[in-house]
């Protein structure tokens, strides 16, 4: 019979260096020798370094342009600018992760390994917190009518985005512990997990989706349910809602179907359940390409903000023709920025027409401003 290490050299390439999380081998059966992904040391890379470029940039114009907004910033703008800079940082990461797919081996060191690990763990649990945090703040405002000019104080968004980063900083230490360099040959190694226990990673997997996730799905079903018997909304306050639920909608499809492979494996781990070569193989492929897939969502946002937020894509114009141009006119660019009042998420708050000035804690309109 072939060792496991000969198992984990055929299939942990494509999976193990992909993701952060630990998959017992001494499960796989020794007869059965699962196949690589084909093509997946020539796709993968491509759609890691596509998600880097598009990432990089759409996070960072996103980040300058929240930087660059007048006016009071509302807890929903700093979640926005907290998610584009954990997405930016998180890319940063991916052309290892490329290189390492490409290369079938871990050429960067143990200590990057655990780092670009822990900065995955640290993205995706940041990431659903700050959109659990955008659907309560979205929840009270429309729902229980709280004036949200007493929720977005600089106490209570310091407090909600420092709370948010620390169980995200704290979330991702078993990352940093069980990440390690393991030997392939007396030349290569991969990046892979130690062995947790089947309890600690349901908590985790608890902690770090289902819940959050079950949050956002009551806070938006109560919205949806409330807004029902609301015929009359402004179409700004219905497109700013639409892109939140675009958001948070992009990040459980691309987050998802990793999670539902990933219960299935600690459920059959728990349950000492011995999986079929067949059953194995799908389990194998299926948590690469899931994995693969969770890895674009770092760069879906600026995306929806383009073809969504009216403001972001004139930006976004303006600033792609006005690249090469003379420092003059990009000051003239920014001059008009600052007075356009057509934008959903990234307008100005400074000054607003009487056409579209809405108090956002007035009962009747339900609190829907953004």
């Amino acid at each position: 019979m072939e060792p496991i290490q000969m198992v984990t050299e055929n299939w942990s390439r494509n999976f193990e260096s992909s993701t952060t999380d630990y998959y017992d081998l001494s499960s796989v059966n020794d007869v059965c020798l699962p196949q690589e992904l084909p093509f997946a040391y020539i796709f993968i890379p491509i759609l890691y370094f596509i998600t880097f470029l598009t990432g990089f940039f759409g996070n960072l114009f996103v980040i300058l342009l929240m930087a660059r907004k007048k006016g009071t910033k509302r807890l929903v703008d700093t979640f926005v600018l907290n998610l584009a800079v954990a997405d930016l940082v998180f890319v940063c990461t991916l052309p290892f992760w490329a290189l390492s797919e490409a290369l079938s081996y871990w050429c960067f060191g143990e200590g990057l390994c655990k780092f670009s690990s822990y900065v995955i763990s640290v993205n995706r649990c940041s990431s659903i917190l700050f959109l659990m945090g955008m659907s309560v703040e979205r929840f009270l405002v429309m729902t229980k009518h709280w004036d949200s000019r007493t929720i977005r104080t600089k106490k209570n968004i310091g407090m909600s985005c420092g709370c948010i980063w620390v169980v995200s900083l704290l979330l991702g230490i078993p990352s940093l512990v069980y990440r390690k360099l393991i030997p392939v040959d007396d030349t290569k190694s991969l990046c892979q997990d130690e062995e947790p226990s089947t309890t600690f990673s349901m908590i985790m997997l608890v902690f770090t989706f289902l819940f959050p996730l079950g949050v956002i799905l009551f806070c938006y079903c109560s919205i949806f349910a409330k807004l029902q018997g609301h015929v009359s909304r402004s179409k700004r306050r219905n497109n700013a809602l639409k892109i939140i639920f675009a958001i948070i909608g992009a990040f459980i499809f691309s987050w998802l179907p990793f999670n539902m492979f990933k219960a299935f494996f600690i459920l059959t781990r728990a349950q000492d359940i011995s999986l079929s070569c067949p059953a194995l193989m799908a389990l194998i492929w299926g948590l690469t390409i899931s994995a693969s897939l969770a890895f674009t969502n770092s760069c879906v946002n600026p995306i929806i903000y383009v073809f969504m937020d009216q403001q972001f894509r004139q930006q976004a114009l303006k600033s792609f023709t006005t690249f090469c141009s003379t420092r003059e006119n990009v000051q003239s660019s920014a001059t008009s920025f600052s007075s356009t009042e057509s934008s959903l998420l990234f307008a100005s708050r400074k000054k607003l027409t009487p056409a579209t000035s809405v108090q956002v804690g007035d009962p009747k309109c339900m609190g829907v401003g953004l």
